[in-house]
């Protein structure tokens, strides 16, 4: 049987709870300084010894992310943060920064040190090239296919990883200067102000100076990444270890993506027949999901299905038909596709603004819940 890690996004000690008690082997989080999710609430120093000692209770390993580039009166500090959580157990440091990595490699050799995804490793020989200097582990471009993949974990020496769901970047990993460019706020910084996010025009300019719109919308903003498709692929490729993005994510999505990755792996692992249930993929759209999911690039073939230029966040489930709208009493009827509960976030198409179910009824009869079936 192979050992296949699954690697689970950790924003803040209740998500590291979610994780460790829904099957993820490992997971991955951030010091207060020097990491790509610098929103994120991330760790101090009495929280990184807490979160390692918690984990390292239940077998689960602890990776640190100091993947950002780092400038040179930072070196200091960002290796006095990397000591003290080798001293703390870390079992490993995600690291982006050449410059950190060689020292950390040199100076603590039984300290393994992953190759962030954003160091853009794309190819064989920039695979190779971190073998040669001393890295553990690769943490692949998300912009690789299946058939990419497995060319070079069957061509090289270190342990693999790639990223199996969550959020996409519409730019190569690591190379994105957008943010940067226009904010100020430096994606290799960890800073990112998505501004792919935001709407936009496609203009053609003509010779005559006039302009057509071509298209508009969130045309910059992928769908998340859903990979349980491709999951037995991925395996059979030799990825040592699948990673889960989501550190600025919630609790219960850590939860619930941890949850249902575990049980497809182990299903592959355990040889039994692959099939994915749809209840499944239901909880995974519920918890957050970007007009659906896509394959990303992990096809050989062009995905058409890339980009959801409607909205650029979290669109649930499809809920129903709305049929009526009484605005003097703020009641709203609807025909339902879906169950719903008192206390459910639900939001209108063509609308941002959230609502919090607290009244259903039907007829005259209150009730705490309804569904189709009713």
């Amino acid at each position: 049987m192979k050992n296949i890690e699954l690697l689970s996004p950790v924003g803040d000690f209740e998500c590291l709870q979610s994780a460790v008690q829904n099957g993820a082997n490992s997971v991955y989080f951030g010091g207060n300084l020097f990491n790509a999710r610098s929103s994120a609430s991330n760790f101090d120093y009495d929280e990184l010894e807490k979160a390692i000692n918690y984990c390292a209770l239940r077998n689960v390993k602890t990776h640190l992310t100091l993947n950002t580039l780092i400038k040179d009166n930072e070196f200091k500090e960002a290796i006095s943060l990397a000591k003290q959580a080798y001293e703390f157990g870390i079992d490993a440091i995600i690291v982006q920064d050449l410059g950190i990595a060689k020292y950390l490699i040199e100076h603590f050799p039984d300290l393994p040190i992953h190759a962030s995804t954003q160091m853009t490793i794309h190819n064989l020989e920039g695979v190779k090239k971190l073998e040669e200097l001393g890295f553990k582990r690769a943490v692949l471009s998300r912009e690789l296919s299946i058939s990419e993949i497995e060319y070079i974990c069957s061509n090289s020496n270190i342990e693999i990883e790639t990223f199996i769901h969550g959020a996409l970047c519409i730019s190569y990993s690591g190379q994105c200067l957008f943010s940067s460019m226009v904010g100020g706020r430096s994606g290799n910084r960890g800073k990112c102000a998505q501004p792919c996010r935001l709407p936009y025009s496609l203009i053609e300019k003509r010779i005559n100076n006039s302009e057509k719109v071509l298209d508009n919308g969130h045309i910059l903003s992928p769908k998340d990444l859903c990979s349980l498709e491709y999951l037995p692929q991925l395996i059979k490729s030799g990825v040592k270890c699948f990673k889960i993005e989501g550190r600025m994510k919630t609790p219960e999505y850590v939860a619930i993506v941890t949850k249902i990755y575990r049980k497809y792996i182990d299903m592959i692992l355990d040889n039994k027949k692959y099939v994915i249930d749809e209840s499944d993929i239901k909880m995974l759209m519920q918890v957050f999901n970007r007009g659906g999911f896509s394959s990303g690039h992990l096809s050989t073939h062009p995905n058409k299905e890339l980009i959801f230029k409607e909205k650029p966040n979290n669109m649930g489930i499809y809920l129903g038909n709305v049929t009526h709208y009484n605005a003097n009493k703020g009641h709203v009827q609807v025909i339902l596709n879906e169950d719903i509960s008192i206390g459910d976030i639900i939001t209108f198409k063509r609308e941002q603004t959230k609502y919090h179910i607290s009244e259903l009824m039907k007829g005259k009869t209150n009730l705490a819940s309804a569904s189709p079936r009713l």
